[in-house]
């Protein structure tokens, strides 16, 4: 019995089982998900499957050598390591023949915060900032996958070492990018893919340079942003435009792809012919059709109407609505087209001339009033204007607001009409005759006649006598006594009764006096006399002026 004892212990490895040594093992069962493995002993330990690349290669009563990490675990079975034996061999190998800056094959085993561990034949750490050009969001995709790293830093005592994925990526996208710039030419196509898109445009990478595809060359229509025209990370093929070679800057074209909409275009849309197309814009000034893709036309506000008044185009169109238009003029060079819709209707104007013949009575609504004249509407679209100098014959108007209010009907005559510039000439005071062209028949010299004071200045009063026909009193002809002020003696709105002494025709005056109502003929002449005197100077040469000056 005792000598069977002493072949058993002789037989087994038990005095080399030892914490922190490799081991020989035999395989002695390979299951799923894990190996199991007789160190000697009669002991058995386990080595999970994730620490084999290929679990093919092992077979039952195979040899594999094993890290010891403990005698025991809780269960009293031996905890072993495939991968830290392999580690522990490999150590002084890979600091023998691996040096910082040398390039390493090796396995992505695991995800740990801040990185990726890397087997190289010992475990390496590869920082996330490391893993690629532009930091990955999602580790999980590496782990397991096989690449070239290339080492960035030994730590000796620490038993550590730092590898990069990213530095030989960079190097690889460098060499690429020099001889891309040395082969490429305008003109030439290339793949790439969608790297990042901004306002402005999208950034391709063509295998390791960088061109920019501006948002002007994506596309000959209107687009509002690169992203409508291209997705990140979608792979397109763009034409090279232009190359920077000193700054190696590359600048794409998408819409090069495709024949120029623009060639031809006053063959395929002469002016005066009639389009359709889409709104595919609205602005203050007018709205944008697309007539076909990469072409669009602009309808200017004042080309959408002949009558009505449109201040913006959306109020008769809209966004995506389609419509018709004509032609009106063709810019190739800058690429662009004048459409109007109101030639697709006749023009109320042309006609203007017959509807609203010169010397014709028309009546109207007051719509506008402005510093020089009055708008009165004739029908939808179309108005006349009447000057102030034409609202009266006898009055000198400052400002129609005088004379009319909006919204007023009024009647007046045709003065003149050009079709052209869409504009009629009206006249109030044409409707009736020039009362001084018959002066002589409503007033003479001598007689007596009565008003109310209209105005008053510092030099007299005007008094509104028949037919609307203003008359003068100077000062010095209100008293037979010395007056300083005439708002002393008279109001305005005062009825007074007064002599004509004074009618000049061409001056379009009358001359009055209170004082010389009951003057002789002899009375009467020296008064005219002076009263000539003091109102033939600069300043009050005709009645006009003198109303004017009283106004202001």
């Amino acid at each position: 019995m005792s000598n069977l004892m002493e072949e058993l212990l002789a037989s087994s490895n038990i005095d080399n089982l030892e914490e922190g040594s490799i081991l020989k093992g035999t395989i002695v069962e390979i299951r799923p998900a894990e190996v199991v493995v007789d160190i000697g002993g009669k002991s058995e330990g386990i080595v999970h499957a994730s620490e084999f690349v290929d679990m093919s290669d092992l077979q039952v009563g195979g040899e594999l050598e094993v890290y010891l990490e403990k005698l025991e675990d809780k269960e009293g079975n031996p905890v072993i390591s495939y991968d830290k034996a392999e580690q522990k061999k490999n150590w002084e190998k890979i600091v023998e023949n691996c040096v910082e800056g040398s390039i390493i094959p090796g396995r992505v085993r695991s995800k740990v915060k801040g990185g990726l561990i890397v087997s190289i034949g010992v475990d390496s750490f590869m920082p996330a900032s490391q893993i690629d050009v532009q930091p990955p969001k999602n580790l999980d995709q590496y782990v397991g996958q096989t690449y070239d790293f290339k080492v960035i830093k030994i730590n000796l005592d620490r038993k550590n070492i730092v590898v990069s994925r990213r530095e030989l990526i960079e190097e690889q996208r460098m060499e690429k990018r020099r001889s891309l710039l040395e082969d490429v030419k305008p003109g030439d196509t290339r793949r790439g893919q969608v790297k990042n898109i901004t306002d402005y445009g999208a950034f391709v990478d063509l295998d390791g340079l960088d061109g920019l595809l501006h948002i002007t060359d994506m596309s000959w229509g209107r687009i509002n942003h690169p992203s409508e025209m291209v997705k990140q990370g979608e792979e397109i093929e763009v034409m090279i435009i232009e190359i920077d070679r000193e700054r190696e800057r590359v600048s794409l074209g998408l819409k090069q792809l495709a024949d120029n909409p623009w060639e031809k275009i006053e063959e395929r849309f002469p002016v005066g012919s009639t389009v359709k197309g889409k709104v595919v814009n609205l602005v203050p000034y007018g709205a944008f059709i697309e007539i076909q893709e990469g072409v669009e036309g602009l309808v200017h506000v004042t080309e959408l109407s002949w009558t009505k008044r449109i201040s913006k185009p959306s109020e008769v169109l809209r966004i995506g609505e389609e419509v018709e238009a004509v032609v009106l003029g063709i810019q190739k060079e800058e690429q662009k087209i004048s459409l109007g819709t109101r030639q697709l209707e006749t023009n109320p104007w042309e006609m203007a001339r017959h509807n609203y013949p010169v010397g014709a009575r028309v009546r109207g609504k007051v719509r506008n009033l402005t510093t020089y004249g009055a708008f009165v509407e004739l029908e939808e679209g179309i108005d006349g204007m009447v000057h102030v100098s034409d609202m009266s014959w006898t009055r000198k108007v400052n400002h129609p607001s005088e004379v009319v209010k909006k919204g007023d009907e009024v009647d007046a005559t045709v003065l003149d009409v050009d079709a052209d510039s869409q504009r009629i000439s009206l006249g109030m005071k044409q409707l009736s005759n020039d009362p001084w062209d018959e002066i002589e028949t409503h007033f003479k010299i001598g007689d007596m006649v009565k008003g109310k004071v209209s105005k008053i200045t510092s030099y007299g009063a005007f008094v509104e006598l028949d037919n609307d026909i203003d008359g003068l009193v100077h000062i010095s002809q209100v008293s037979e006594e010395r007056i300083e002020k005439i708002k002393d003696v008279l109001d305005e709105g005062q009825e007074v009764e007064a002599r004509v002494i004074k009618i000049d025709k061409d001056e379009r005056r009358i001359g009055l006096s209170i004082k010389a109502a009951n003057y002789s003929e002899a009375d009467l002449a020296k008064e005219r006399q002076a009263f000539d005197s003091v109102t033939t100077g600069e300043d009050l040469t005709s009645l006009g002026d003198l109303l004017d000056e009283a106004t202001k």
